[in-house]
């Protein structure tokens, strides 16, 4: 059970827990080569959990086997973590990652911790650092775009989306992600952009709903701007009428339609 639940990457961190008290806790030395992994997922459980004095005695006895271990000393920055003990977690973590400096899980708990600590100016340099080295790690860009979206740095939020774009680019997410941040930059040059790529994610999921949204917005706006053609303002109308049509007809009944009306006229969309 544990094994399935490692290779499917599921935490289920209150079952692990249950499991271990009940079964597994005194035959722990019985687990033969798995008795080291279910340690440590017993041990991320147990912070999960808030069950301090589990993770502990995990860490005791993977301390006792592996002395020095820098896998095992991050399990005890873990630990400080939970105990919300950050000041002497970031110490650990530092201390951890000058011995080894391309260790990308001490430097994401790193971050984590910063982040939790409101440090967000600091979180964004740790991260910008570590995507020096980890340049392929899709999960840091979108955690870094995350960060530049709270301080409002949206231009360079969007460099993140569009980094994620060159690594997956038939993610339709993503594509609607990068064009909602520039949906929210506003300008007409923006709003054309953001179009594009709505419809981009639109063409890779013909069901995303957020994306057709985001289609009718842009087009609306793109036709009510003093910068648009004339040409692409009828174009624009066109794409409007055709989003609008798009969306009533995704919805059955008459009370959503008119539900969705009534929210498209308090956007005083026309």
């Amino acid at each position: 059970m544990f094994r399935k639940w490692r290779e499917n990457n599921e935490r289920n961190s209150e079952d692990i827990i249950e499991l271990w008290e009940t079964i597994l806790e005194d035959k722990c030395h019985k687990l033969g080569n798995e008795k080291h992994v279910v340690l440590e997922q017993v041990c991320v459980a147990a912070l999960d959990c808030n069950r301090i004095k589990i993770a502990e005695d995990c860490i005791k006895i993977l301390s006792a086997e592996f002395p020095g271990s820098l896998r095992v000393h991050k399990y005890h920055a873990m630990k400080l973590e939970a105990l919300e003990r950050y000041d002497e977690a970031l110490q650990v973590l530092d201390n951890l990652i000058k011995r080894d400096e391309t260790n990308g899980a001490l430097r994401k708990r790193k971050v984590c911790i910063l982040k939790a600590k409101g440090k967000i100016a600091e979180a964004i340099k740790e991260l910008v650092d570590y995507l020096k080295i980890f340049m392929s790690d899709q999960e840091a860009w979108q955690e870094l775009c995350d960060l530049y979206l709270q301080e409002q740095d949206y231009a360079k939020a969007a460099f993140c989306m569009e980094e994620l774009i060159l690594h997956n680019p038939h993610n339709h997410l993503i594509h609607q992600r990068y064009a909602e941040i520039k949906y929210t930059q506003g300008g007409f040059d923006n709003m054309e952009l953001a179009r594009s790529y709505f419809s981009q994610a639109l063409k890779l999921n013909p069901r995303n709903m957020r994306a057709l949204y985001g289609v009718y917005l842009t087009a609306s706006n793109i036709s009510m701007s003093q910068k648009c053609p004339a040409a692409k303002k009828k174009e624009a109308v066109k794409q409007t009428q055709w989003a609008l049509s798009q969306i009533q007809h995704s919805y059955n009944s008459v009370e959503s339609i008119s539900s969705l009306q009534g929210v498209l006229d308090s956007l005083q969309i026309s």
